[in-house]
């Protein structure tokens, strides 16, 4: 059978550029050689776009880029070209049938690269251009879910003019949330730039922090109870794996527990009653489906404690792959190792690229 050419796209301008090096390394060791080509492109944290024929250990710590083998490199938007461009003294162009973009957070899993990859005619896993910005944007992913009925925590945003007048929006805020409050950037990566203030001090310190990623901010009520993720696969239909539960050491799952420090544990299947679970499972699936997720994404709720209601927090559309992320991991509980799991994520993206071009 002919090997399928399959180009890896990792790193990228953004604040997860390390965890993304990290899935990578994940996916690449995961790939069945005898089926799939690998390309594996790195992109710098400059923005610099790297063919990178070395070994994937080189990946983990991001010294990849240094190796003397680099290939300079880009995918062009023009469908004549069909493949990735080695600006080498040959201009070599090596086939693509499909793309991994394995890029989380700003400029790869924000609609950015599914552009690129939609004008240049190539097949992707994941989430297409409307659905990987919509979800990005937590402003719009909210409304969007308010709009289909799926049930969410007390919320609010204000862009950078609404919170420079801090007195006008704390008291706002205050009377709609209480505190403590949850403040995140409107667009960043998984955990980045999020914090809780307890009071007014601390929410003006956390308005600036969350500046700091985007121009607008989030904010929402605290919600005591269980931290729960659900793994969701497929195009027009999706399935979803029982759900799995976090057992963050910290206040709440900070990017330094996730994937720093990893003290934080995890247990699938979360500790919930069988009607619990299915009432995630069937929410997690309504809301791939409302914001037209395609391919593969990771769908984190709260199970409050004082009431048991199921509370949906984001979609994640191109989730981690790193040895301790959940994704992976509440698939294979559901009977689909990585290497099947990459098959059919594969398949997935032929199979939209198919029905959508012909």
């Amino acid at each position: 059978m002919k090997k399928l050419n399959v180009v890896l796209l990792f790193g990228g301008v953004s604040s997860e550029h390390e965890i993304s090096c990290k899935s990578a390394k994940t996916i690449a060791d995961h790939l069945n050689p005898h089926r799939y080509e690998i390309y594996k492109v790195g992109i710098t944290r400059a923005g610099h776009w790297l063919y990178y024929p070395g070994p994937t250990q080189l990946m983990v710590d991001d010294t990849w880029h240094r190796q003397p083998d680099c290939v300079p490199c880009l995918i062009s938007p023009d469908r004549t070209c069909g493949g990735l461009m080695l600006l080498d003294d040959a201009r070599t162009t090596l086939p693509i049938d499909v793309a991994i973009p394995v890029l989380h957070g700003k400029n790869g899993e924000d609609g950015t690269m599914q552009g690129l990859l939609e004008l240049a005619g190539i097949a992707y896993v994941g989430c297409g251009v409307m659905a990987s910005a919509a979800c990005m944007d937590k402003v719009i992913a909210n409304t969007l879910m308010d709009a289909a009925g799926i049930p969410r925590c007390a919320w609010s945003w204000a862009n950078r003019s609404r919170c420079a007048d801090f007195a006008s929006l704390e008291q706002s805020l205050a009377q709609k949330l209480g505190y403590p409050i949850f403040v995140k950037p409107a667009n960043a990566g998984s955990s980045v730039g999020i914090s809780k203030a307890e009071n007014a001090q601390e929410l003006q310190q956390a308005i600036q922090t969350a500046l700091k990623e985007d121009d607008k901010v989030v904010f929402e009520e605290f919600v005591q109870g269980q931290e729960i993720e659900c793994a969701v696969l497929g195009n027009d239909q999706a399935h979803s794996t029982l759900p799995g539960e976090i057992l963050a050491s910290e206040s709440f799952y900070t990017y330094e527990d996730k994937y720093v420090l990893g003290n934080s544990s995890t247990l699938i299947p979360a500790r919930l009653e069988p009607q619990k679970l299915e009432q995630v499972r069937q929410l997690a699936e309504k809301a791939y489906l409302a914001l037209g997720c395609t391919g593969l994404s990771r769908v984190d709720f709260f199970v409050r404690q004082k009431d048991g209601a199921v509370l949906l927090n984001e979609i994640n559309t191109f989730p981690g792959f790193t040895s301790i992320s959940m994704y992976p991991q509440l698939m294979e509980a559901d009977g689909l190792p990585l290497p099947r799991l990459l098959d059919e994520l594969i398949a997935l993206a032929l199979e939209r690229r198919e029905e959508r071009h012909g």
